[in-house]
């Protein structure tokens, strides 16, 4: 079974930027839907943003659009997040997760594989 492993979380000022890094262990994203998902505390796990198989398609929650962007690289076999002008209703911990029938979906039900989360702290 494939593991995600996500990095480039850290402390950051609001108006700041950050890119999150989410590299599969083995297979391969070209055939993956992947998406970030965030879990603030004491809060449930909210949708950010999520990418096809193709990279063609893209689907954003409307709190960071406009500030986040999703992107892949298949030959690095890594899913990207870049975060910018971050707020600090940002502060969360980020995951990613993989669908591997290749459905771009905003629910985590929908996602087979996850991550083990990086936190994400933006202070004002």
């Amino acid at each position: 079974q494939v593991q995600l492993v996500e990095s480039g979380g850290g402390l950051v000022q609001a108006g700041g930027s950050l890119k999150l890094s989410c590299a599969a262990s083995e297979g391969t994203f070209s055939s993956y839907a992947v998406a970030w998902f965030r879990q603030a505390s004491g809060k449930g796990r909210e949708f950010v943003e999520a990418i096809s198989p193709s990279g063609s398609l893209t689907s954003y929650a409307d709190s960071v659009k406009g500030r986040f962007t999703i992107s892949k690289d298949d030959a690095k076999n890594t899913v990207y997040l870049q975060m910018n002008n971050l707020k600090p209703e940002d502060t969360a911990v980020y995951y990613c997760a993989a669908n591997v029938e290749g459905y771009v979906a905003t629910t985590p039900v929908r996602y087979d594989t996850w991550g083990q989360g990086t936190q994400v702290t933006v202070s004002s």
